[in-house]
């Protein structure tokens, strides 16, 4: 683990850095500078290119963590990356003229409940191919064991643009209008910037030569599109659906909530960047014992810290909503569906990289192909009947569904399954401290009061876990940081 403990503290710092800057735009700077008109259209149009991104990337993202390591010379490593670099292109291509030639019918489509968004409508296609190669960059960079400068690009690079954009607004620099294409503009310098480094790290050496097993990689590129539609959709089909049913302000004010939910999954996010490559080396080397000991000890560590973030989420929340504008409080429920989602995808640690990087991500695309049917199925149920709350609670069910079905099936395949005696006594101490927290409050400022009682929670919980050793990787980290000579 010293690989991944070494660049997932890395990645973790980075996350949590690029989700603070994150919070501030979205908790503060949108919600003050923008109108939930206009804050809502911005959230609805990076949605749905989110939902568009693995077809537009063609599954090549996670086919080149599944197969280059199986590549053993520099010409079929070279090969293999060619093919990965072009392939997008047989998507975007064929679908950009489909879009160019049905923009009226498409524009009118999406705008039917809400206008605001017919004229931004070609951006979601712009955003959605930045996103894609973005991600192919990522990879390629992430195979060769360079996850960190991806992932600074990822989670903080974006968001220190969009802050700079929303205080030029703020200022008269630019329009309401220039900051909606100046925010896609930002997505398209870090998909540049990614494919410098990517390069900088493995120089690309155009080899047209046809592969062993092509066919396989195509098939599974094929097959994948649909593994990360699946995982997108029941991310971000919420969003989508509000703006199609109800006012896009709506999606504004579930955003926000989301948002904060969504700080519960870095953890995850940060991990999966070494964990994804180290899963795929270990079922490419038949080395279970490895992989048993991967699967049981990222889900034990991301669950504890996992933890006391939707801890420390849920008994200020109260506190953080006074801080924003009344109309944008009303999350509350929201918060905690989508946080023990978030929770449960922690608990399941690399479960997803087991399978999707191994010779079972057919049977487990349809399960995933179900459950996509069945959100868009409870969106269109619930949010008309209990609006927001309702696309919450038709994602948390999904999600529960989705992560329950991977468990068992890697159980019943691999004979393994990722909790300990020490996931259970976790799981008690976390509730304990949301029933000991949540309805005590200091009397003092809110910032203030965060602040103390986030404190106090924190150092309860790090003593709990050292002393009982909840976790060997964690308690070693605290022992270097009590005694850093040792």
């Amino acid at each position: 683990m010293g690989i991944v403990q070494n660049q997932a503290f890395k990645n973790t710092i980075i996350t949590y850095f690029g989700f603070g800057i994150g919070a501030i735009n979205v908790l503060f700077l949108y919600t003050e500078f923008l109108t939930p008109e206009y804050f809502g259209l911005v959230t609805f149009i990076l949605s749905t290119a989110n939902i568009m991104m693995p077809l537009m990337a063609f599954g090549v993202h996670n086919a080149i963590i599944k197969f280059y390591s199986s590549f053993k010379t520099k010409n079929k490593q070279n090969s293999f990356l060619t093919l990965m670099l072009f392939l997008p292109l047989a998507v975007i291509i064929p679908l950009g003229l489909v879009g160019y030639l049905s923009f009226d019918v498409i524009s009118t489509w999406l705008s039917k409940e809400n206008i605001i968004i017919k004229e931004y409508t070609w951006l979601i296609f712009i955003s959605a191919i930045a996103f894609a190669y973005f991600e192919v960059f990522y990879s390629w960079a992430k195979v060769q064991m360079h996850s960190v400068f991806g992932n600074f690009m990822k989670e903080v690079f974006h968001r220190i643009g969009i802050t700079i954009l929303l205080v030029c607004m703020y200022y008269n620099y630019i329009t309401v209008n220039q900051l909606i294409y100046a925010i896609v503009g930002v997505y398209i310098l870090r998909m540049m910037i990614m494919k410098l480094y990517a390069y900088s790290v493995k120089w690309p050496v155009l080899k047209f030569q046809k592969l062993e097993n092509t066919s396989e990689i195509l098939k599974y590129a094929g097959l994948i599109i649909i593994a990360g539609s699946v995982a997108n959709i029941i991310l971000e089909i919420d969003k989508f659906m509000i703006g199609q049913f109800i006012e896009i302000e709506n999606v504004a004010f579930y955003g926000v909530a989301i948002y904060i939910a969504t700080v519960i999954g870095v953890p995850a996010r940060s991990m999966h960047q070494i964990t994804n490559p180290l899963t795929a080396k270990f079922l490419n080397e038949n080395n279970s014992v490895e992989l048993k000991s991967l699967y049981q000890k990222s889900s034990l560590n991301l669950f504890i810290i996992s933890g006391i973030i939707f801890v420390l989420i849920i008994v200020n929340l109260n506190q953080l909503y006074l801080l924003m504008p009344v109309e944008y409080r009303g999350g509350l429920l929201i918060v905690l569906v989508i946080g023990l989602a978030k929770l449960f995808d922690n608990l399941i640690g690399n479960n997803n990289a087991i399978l999707f990087n191994s010779d079972y991500y057919r049977v487990v695309l349809s399960f995933g192909v179900f459950l996509t049917l069945l959100t868009v199925v409870l969106n269109i149920i619930f949010i008309p009947r209990f609006g927001i709350e309702g696309a919450a609670y038709a994602t948390f069910i999904a999600m529960f569904l989705y992560n329950i079905s991977k468990i068992v099936f890697v159980n019943y395949k691999f004979k393994m399954q990722p909790f300990t005696i020490n996931t259970a006594k976790t799981f008690v101490f976390l509730i304990a401290l949301v029933f000991a927290f949540y309805f005590w409050e200091f009397s003092f400022h809110p910032i203030v009061n965060i602040i103390l009682k986030s404190i106090l929670i924190s150092l309860s919980y790090v003593f709990v876990v050292y002393k009982f050793n909840l976790s060997e990787d964690i308690t070693a980290i605290i022992k270097k940081v009590l005694k850093p000579s040792a």
